[in-house]
């Protein structure tokens, strides 16, 4: 294969967090010719390199503007707080926001939860990122509440965490701009949403030429051997209703 007959590249986008390992080994299965690129992007950052056109489609975290994108919401995470393992909290499997109000709670810039009233006290600045929030809860300033995902991203082998059951959570979903729903597009959808090669939704892969009808040959086209009716053979033909022989004897002299 030449390079000349290579499609231009498929660019996907995706937030932290979120592992398109699986899509991407899809996509080379069923488009070997049509390279497809990951591009890492901040939650904040990801809509707008959709719409500049830096990638074709991209996993973001809800909301996004929908008059303007397409988005097939995929999942929706739980949300946890990051503790030193020391911690008070680890005793359970599960807390509420009340379980945190006696401790610091750290808001980093760019935070995805959307807090509406954080819960806890207030840290004295807000760090710039959740990789920052992260080193300064192993530092003993504060715990941190997070989707689960990004917690395992920054996963310490000093800290831990928990499910906080009332928490604000965060939704993924797959987005691209509305105007360039492509055919490229369409066809990872098709991968995201887990449809196959044949699915009757979305792009389908070309029909199957239809078998050609064997030839006749000209033993197919022989005729029965004079004689043969019904599978019998001509040679006891003469037999009588009783089996015996018909031949007829020689006449007796007189």
């Amino acid at each position: 294969m030449t390079g000349s007959e290579t499609s231009p590249p498929f660019t996907v986008a995706f937030v932290p967090g979120v592992t398109p390992t699986k899509w991407a080994r899809i996509w080379e299965e069923r488009l070997p010719n049509v390279p497809l690129r990951l591009a890492p992007v901040t939650a904040a950052e990801a809509p707008g390199m959709l719409r500049d056109g830096g990638a074709d489609a991209g996993f973001v975290r809800l909301p996004v503007d929908r008059s303007y994108f397409s988005a097939i919401p995929l999942y929706t995470e739980k949300t946890v707080v990051v503790v030193p393992k020391d911690h008070l909290v680890t005793a359970a499997d599960e807390v509420t926001t009340g379980d945190l109000a006696d401790d610091v709670l750290l808001h980093p810039l760019d935070d995805v939860l959307g807090w509406e009233d954080l819960p806890g006290r207030p840290a004295r600045e807000r760090p710039a990122t959740t990789a920052d929030a992260v080193e300064l809860v192993a530092a003993g300033v504060g715990l941190l509440v997070v989707p689960q995902s990004l917690a395992r991203l920054h996963h310490r082998r000093d800290l831990t965490y928990r499910t906080v059951t009332d928490a604000p959570t965060s939704q993924v979903a797959l987005s691209w701009p509305q105007e360039r729903t492509t055919d490229r597009v369409e066809d990872f959808i098709g991968i995201v949403r887990g449809r196959t090669v044949n699915s009757t939704r979305g792009r389908r892969a070309p029909e199957p030429e239809p078998k050609q009808k064997r030839p006749e040959t000209p033993a197919s086209r022989r005729k029965p051997a004079p004689g043969r009716a019904g599978g019998r053979s001509a040679r006891g033909g003469g037999r009588g209703a009783g089996g015996g022989s018909s031949r007829r004897g020689r006449p007796r002299r007189p």
